[in-house]
């Protein structure tokens, strides 16, 4: 079963944009974005889905809380550059991801399964760098890795990633060496915890280490332009008897005097919901829609195939990757059993074989 937000949301209260730690979460469908924006903020704040459930695209989410004494907004953005969207709905998304992180991220968060190829991810980067300017990735960026409880038990993740997946340490590298994990093999509520203020204490150094307050270009100088003139527009909306045709400078911002912080988060939010379509590369869009995902399905399917013959004894793995080609190229029913059978018999022969060549040694 799906679980979701609660009916009753954290106070919506906070300070001005500046003040807060603001965190963008990115990945494919099912790389567990959803599931980390809950572990940051300590509640079911997003909707998460078990594996048996069909994948359901949801529009950009965003939710704030208290941690450690700190505001954090986490903005979850579902599948941006796995999906085989048009090119207009992918604008439309990413425009509604930019403003609601607006006036800039504090550092993407890049939810990187560990259990499947990293191609994908690897696009999405590049795709990133096209959309958001290239120190987006090399100095905002951090590879948050998920599903790591599909690893080997006891094995760690630094030593995974080093001696197994040279396609995982490229993103690592290529994000500045900086990744995390907010899984823990003993699941306590205090390792969460901890966990998740050691991955605010990684956002706070990339931050520290950039020189800059937080992540900004073009596309999010736009995105609070925006937002401050829809703002300023619902502030006379609601005193009434104002023109509302009057032009308003970039520059303007609401009378914060007139309205007290709850009533002027409600309205920064509504502004930023407000926002699409915003002047996004054409090119960087259409990077962020592979036309096939064929290819990443065969790569998943080979990987899956080869961790399972490593765990065999080594005298069945040539005969068992045999059996497992034929089915696979054969395919359907007739293409399952001539595989089982030629496995089987490849593994007698194998079997009969190794005897005498152990007596020639």
């Amino acid at each position: 079963m799906a679980s979701g937000p609660p009916q009753t949301e954290h106070s919506i209260s906070s300070p001005c944009p500046n003040a807060e730690l603001r965190l963008v979460l990115l990945g494919r469908a099912r790389a567990g974005q959803s599931a980390a924006g809950n572990a940051i903020l300590g509640r079911q704040a997003f909707l998460t889905q078990t594996a048996s459930e069909p994948a359901v695209t949801q529009d950009c989410e965003k939710h704030r809380g208290t941690i450690a004494g700190r505001w954090v907004s986490v903005v979850v953005a579902q599948d941006w550059f796995c999906s085989e969207r048009p090119p207009e709905e992918v604008r439309h998304h990413v425009s509604s991801c930019v403003a609601l992180s607006a006036p800039g991220p504090h550092a993407f968060l890049l939810c990187v399964p560990v259990d499947r190829p990293a191609d994908m991810e690897l696009r999405a980067l590049e795709a990133l760098e096209k959309v958001f300017g290239p120190t987006a990735v090399s100095g905002h960026t951090l590879v948050l890795f998920t599903h790591t409880d599909q690893m080997v038990l006891g094995q760690q993740l630094d030593e995974y990633i080093a001696t197994r997946r040279k396609d995982l340490l490229e993103l690592v590298v290529m994000c500045g060496d900086r990744y995390h994990s907010l899984e823990r093999r003993s699941r306590g509520e205090k390792d969460e915890r901890e966990s998740v203020e050691e991955l605010l204490e990684k956002v706070e150094q990339t931050v520290k280490e950039s020189g800059v307050e937080f992540y900004s270009c073009p596309l999010y100088q736009e995105a609070e332009a925006r937002v401050r003139e829809k703002q300023a527009e619902i502030v006379r909306q609601r005193r009434g008897g104002e023109e509302l045709n009057e032009e308003v400078p970039s520059s303007a911002s609401p009378p914060e005097e007139e309205l007290d912080d709850e009533e002027m988060a409600r309205v920064r939010e509504e502004a930023e919901r407000s926002v699409h379509n915003l002047n996004i590369d054409t090119e960087g869009i259409t990077s962020l829609s592979p036309a096939s995902s064929s290819p990443s399905f065969l790569s998943s399917l080979w990987q899956g195939l080869t961790g399972w013959l490593r765990r065999l004894p080594k005298m069945l793995r040539m005969e068992s990757l045999l059996g497992a080609f034929v089915g696979l190229f054969v395919g359907g029913p007739v293409g399952r059993m001539l595989g089982a059978t030629v496995g089987s018999v490849a593994t007698e022969v194998g079997r009969r074989k190794t005897p005498k060549t152990e007596r020639n040694k």
